[in-house]
């Protein structure tokens, strides 16, 4: 990695501004899933063990698009940081004024504060330079944790480093090891799991990981539609039909590298209680059935292709796991890619459901690497550029 990183910079008795990604599912008052709140905490700690004079913590959460949105608060999160952090998160009601600057002055030696969302403002997401330079008044070394936004051009990361020197943290350190030098120059054989529900959010990647991988294995609801542009009927399931004439090139340029179930899961209903039964690939679904999850038989023939794999890459669910009834294809790609990672490859799952999958088997510390950002992902495996990582300064 040739950016610059907290490695390179002596952060004590300084005001550090770290832009973190808390942006974390919500049960009303109480946070659903705090995953994304423990991977930031090495970077916390690592810059906290050198006594700064300040730790603000900035993040966004969900969508308010530029208006206070109560139930979009962050205040939820400083509670359970404090708790992996072992010491007080003091919490302010905004991220900008003199308001949030009185709180920071008033911050013990070390000191960490989280400000309110950073989405509570226009200018986060138009990346306005006075919004930006609001952020700036905050701190004077400016370093960026969040992956989960690296592929968007807002005030939070791209803006900063126009008026203060921009460096990773930890962990997006790690995710660009792992997400573009593993892939960039991986162990062979290696191969590649899509899934998740449409084709044409992932066409780019498909293309892309075709020049590169021995296999790419597909589930899911896009296999819907690679199986509907082979002219087999889908019935009710999810298929995209404005995709299958690039489902048919696809499936054309793979050839034999293309993967797809040999058997489904199908359902009467996309409901848990439905009636469900396992169909052989080659058949047409019944008239009102849909597909919802690849098959016991796909899973062994995938468990077999991955068998001798090196580097494996992850990204999508197989099948509808939120439900139990259809959560065994994704659970048994988990339980495969724990295996491996035990036998030595180096195993990354891209993000966005298919890691929460993995949260969910409790096989996530049998992962080499999951990534905190799915859509950053995505775009990091098309080999894109992402605004976030160019924003970093070069070493």
């Amino acid at each position: 990695m040739n950016k610059m990183t907290v490695r390179d910079l002596s952060f004590a008795g300084r005001r550090v501004l770290l832009r973190v990604d808390f942006n974390v599912p919500l049960d009303g008052p109480n946070v659903a899933d705090d995953t994304r709140i423990r991977a930031a905490v090495p970077t916390i700690q690592f810059i906290l063990e050198q006594k700064p004079r300040s730790l603000i913590l900035m993040s966004h959460l969900g969508r308010p698009k530029g208006r206070r949105t109560p139930e979009l608060s962050l205040a939820p999160v400083a509670p359970v940081l404090a708790k992996y952090l072992d010491l007080d998160v003091a919490f302010a009601d905004d991220c900008v004024g003199i308001g949030v600057e009185a709180m920071i002055d008033a911050l013990p030696r070390s000191g960490v504060i989280l400000l309110e969302n950073t989405r509570f403002h226009s200018g986060e997401t138009k990346n306005d330079r006075d919004f930006a330079r609001q952020l700036a008044r905050h701190g004077e070394i400016f370093v960026n944790d969040a992956f989960g936004t690296a592929h968007r051009a807002h005030a939070s990361n791209v803006g900063l480093s126009e008026t203060m020197t921009a460096v990773a943290g930890l962990l997006l350190e790690k995710e660009i090891d792992y997400l573009s030098t593993t892939i960039e120059h991986p162990q062979c054989p290696f191969m590649a799991i899509l899934g998740g529900a449409k084709v044409s959010g992932k066409i780019d990647v498909i293309e892309a990981l075709l020049d590169k991988v021995e296999a790419l294995l597909v589930g899911g609801g896009m296999a819907n539609t690679f199986f509907a542009a082979q002219g087999r009927d889908m019935a009710d399931s999810l298929v995209e039909f404005e995709a299958l004439d690039i489902a048919r090139g696809l499936l054309a340029k793979a050839g034999n590298k293309l993967l797809l179930p040999i058997d489904q899961r199908i359902a009467d209903a996309f409901d848990n209680r439905a009636t469900h039964r396992i169909l052989d690939a080659a058949a047409d679904l019944p008239s009102g059935w849909q597909s919802l999850d690849i098959g016991p038989a796909t899973i062994g023939l995938y468990a077999r292709e991955l068998s001798g794999a090196k580097t494996i890459v992850w990204n999508g669910p197989m099948g509808v796991f939120e439900m139990p009834a259809f959560a065994a294809g994704t659970f048994g790609i988990a339980e495969i890619l724990a295996n491996q990672t035990a036998n030595g490859a180096t195993t990354i799952v891209g993000g966005g459901d298919s890691a929460a999958a993995v949260e969910q088997t409790g096989l996530a510390d049998q992962i080499s690497h999951i990534s905190t950002g799915g859509g950053a992902s995505l775009e990091l495996l098309e080999g894109k550029t992402l605004p976030g990582l160019a924003a970093l300064a070069d070493r």
